[in-house]
């Protein structure tokens, strides 16, 4: 046995063992020694398909192999920009941020905040939602403002019943951009912090921000986007407890690590920006799609220091279905291949360093991936439809260049992005992703700029199904992946196997794998109530009108009811209040929760020790109480967990498990959830004077 094989394998046991390292004992070296390891592995196969993999023993078959090998060291090379960019050492920015605030604390520096909440159109409980939020923070030295381009009367009711300030533009030019520049001409506060209509912060969100701020050079501090609700990835699988949203890798992973390159992406909310940054820029860029992202890069070309903090202080609503999912993407896509050919635009743009460029060209280059990965899904459909192989292999380069190199990717990926994202898993279902996006890319480098679109939010659907622009390409692709298997198939049995042959079943095979997961993934579950439920355990009691008394398990809780287990029967009538026991996970400041008779008494919890979960609603006309538990959910400190994602094997058994379901409608203990973490209610930071 040669080195040539051999070493290789060897070699994975280093990515092996790093995978079982905790997050507390990972050092720079072994991040970095890793990095090598992998632009090795990587390079070292690209040499191989360069030098003897290229098949041209014809002019179809040469132009694929040329094609394919195009497609796959774009897509390496490519790879390697971020390992590069990982390179240096980078933070979260927390330890920054705790030191900021306890100077901040200490001196006499109390600026005004100008709070603008843009809205078009968002339903008045998503709205209202947020408004909650903004009244709930503890910093007090502020001013929210509500900028309705909807012009709604109700917005602007909503708005003054909750002590804010609202504005109407006439005409709705530039779309967001132009809406948060006329707010900013209504208010003179130092410092404007922005939230999308359908996030709520937390009540110390502006203390753990304004501290960074103290520094004269820094502009703008973003923080993480996360959500109440399970995206339609997670959701539609029913894996929310296996699978983690696509924007967790972005902001636990991507960010600190542009961050260390002094290339923060600023992300549209959840930011406090520093009037006078925003002045030297003219205001929120009006001519991007992206304005954020654009308005952050032309900051940095004016001198400003962006900061991020990875620290999640606010939460909002994710894309409901997966047409909606998918123009985000598309949307986001296009603003950044368009910010790239701008002014302002990170290439264009003066006064940044190369290295702040570069990395924000990598971002670019994440969305032209669409397109060499479009190829690999086409190309196996020429082995057995056209009888081409598009690649010459050998059972010794399998063994020695390709698998090393797949594993060590798939061994590495969660390590190196800390746990927020799969390997293979994450791949699986993006084939939804793969033509709309490949399809917006060309487009935007066609010149077509795709027009600025709110994600819609908090929309009933009585029924499941898939959206037939999604649907259509993935059977087109299903029927074609099938006939080319099957083909596949039947030249193996009339003959013997080539190592050529044993790639494309493999390959035809994780394509059929992956579209099936994606079509199972736009299948769209019913959603009769858009109010988003969060997963909590918590023991709570009823209380009867009488004095009756139950012991009770919370499991899963919203703005409009919540989930129990009753070890004892509970009649459900009129005048019974949920109380939590012992103020249960701080929620000392919620009261007593009336809770609305049930149309008729629950059976299953009558005639079993422990029946199924039991669902309760809350009495509407406890405004008070309803009041208190919103500020509870969705204000309090501590409430969003950073999660792990789990073992690679197990999540993507639990996919291949739910394939051949449909998604069942939501119901007690079938809800899709977005867990919560539970703390006490934190002591008031020194010096504040409290909020609203």
């Amino acid at each position: 046995m040669t080195a040539e094989l051999w070493l290789p394998w060897l070699l994975l046991l280093w990515p092996l063992w790093l995978s079982r390292r905790p997050e507390a004992s990972r050092p720079l070296w072994m991040r970095r020694s890793l990095l090598v390891l992998l632009a090795l592995f990587s390079l070292r196969y690209l040499h191989w398909r360069v030098t003897a993999s290229l098949n041209l023993n014809s002019p179809l078959a040469a132009s694929l192999s040329v094609l394919l090998l195009l497609a796959e060291g774009w897509l390496l090379l490519s790879g390697l920009l971020p390992l590069l960019l990982a390179w240096r050492r980078f933070s979260d920015g927390r330890a920054e941020a705790d030191a900021a605030e306890a100077r901040w604390q200490a001196s006499d520096w109390q600026p005004w905040v100008d709070v603008l909440i843009p809205t078009c159109g968002e339903p008045l409980p998503v709205l209202e939602r947020c408004l909650v939020g903004c009244g709930s923070l503890s910093y007090p030295q502020r001013t929210v403002w509500v900028l309705d381009d909807a012009g709604r009367p109700e917005v602007a009711a909503l708005a003054a019943a909750h002590g804010c300030r609202y504005h109407h533009r006439p005409q709705r030019l530039h779309a967001k951009a132009g809406n948060l520049n006329a707010g900013l001409a209504l208010g003179a506060g130092e410092l404007v912090a922005v939230f999308d209509a359908d996030f709520v912060p937390q009540q110390h969100f502006l203390n753990r921000t304004i501290g960074l701020l103290l520094d004269p050079a820094v502009g703008l501090v973003q923080t993480p986007q996360c959500f109440f609700n399970a995206d339609p990835v997670m959701r539609n699988l029913g894996l929310e407890r296996w699978l983690l949203p696509d924007e967790e890798s972005f902001y636990r992973w991507i960010e600190p690590v542009r961050s260390a390159w002094d290339a923060v992406v600023c992300a549209g909310t959840s930011f406090v920006v520093r009037r006078a940054a925003l002045a030297s820029v003219g205001g929120f860029v009006e001519a991007a799609i992206s304005e954020d992202f654009v308005t952050g890069v032309a900051l940095m070309g004016q001198g400003w220091q962006l900061k991020y903090l990875s620290e999640k202080l606010s939460a909002g609503l994710a894309a409901e279905s997966m047409h909606d999912f998918v123009r985000q993407r598309q949307r986001w896509a296009a603003g950044t291949l368009q910010a790239l050919r701008l002014p302002q635009g990170p290439l264009r743009v003066a006064g940044l360093h190369w290295h702040q460029r570069l990395a924000f060209l990598e971002g670019g280059l994440h969305w032209f991936n669409t397109v060499p990965r479009l190829v690999l899904l086409l190309m196996p459909l020429s082995l057995g439809l056209l009888g081409v192989l598009p690649v010459h292999v050998t059972a010794e380069a399998l063994v020695e260049r390709l698998l090393p190199l797949w594993l060590a990717l798939l061994l590495s990926v969660g390590w190196l992005n800390r746990g927020s994202r799969h390997a293979l898993l994450a791949e699986l279902p993006g084939w939804a992703l793969t033509v709309p996006l490949a399809t917006t890319v060309l487009l935007s480098l066609w010149g077509r700029v795709q027009p600025f679109r709110i994600t819609p939010k908090h929309r009933v659907r009585e029924r499941g199904g898939i959206a037939p622009v999604l649907g259509l390409p993935l059977l087109a692709l299903l029927l074609l992946n099938g006939l080319n298997l099957g083909a596949l198939i039947r030249a193996v049995l009339a003959g013997p196997i080539s190592p050529g042959q044993s790639l494309g079943l493999a390959w035809a095979g994780l394509n059929l794998l992956g579209l099936l997961v994606a079509l199972r993934v736009c299948w769209d579950r019913p959603c009769p109530d858009p109010t988003p439920w969060l997963g909590l355990r918590l023991d709570v009691q009823l209380l009867g009108p009488t004095g009756q008394r139950r012991h009770a398990q919370l499991t899963a809780i919203s703005e409009r009811g919540a989930d129990l287990e009753c070890p004892k029967p509970w009649p459900g009538g009129a005048g019974w209040r949920l109380v939590f026991a012992g103020a249960a996970g701080g929620a000392s400041g919620v009261p007593a929760l009336a809770l609305k008779p049930l149309a008729k008494p629950p059976l299953s919890s009558l005639t079993r020790p422990i029946g199924p979960p039991l669902s309760v609603d809350w009495d509407p006309s406890d405004s008070q109480g309803l009041l208190a538990l919103r500020r509870w959910l969705f204000s309090r400190a501590g409430a969003l967990p950073d999660r792990q994602a789990p073992p690679e094997w197990l999540a993507l058994l639990a996919v291949l498990s739910q394939l051949p379901w449909p998604p069942p409608p939501p119901q007690a203990g079938r809800r899709s959830l977005v867990n919560q973490a539970l703390h006490p209610d934190p002591a008031p930071d020194p010096g504040d004077s409290g909020g609203p």
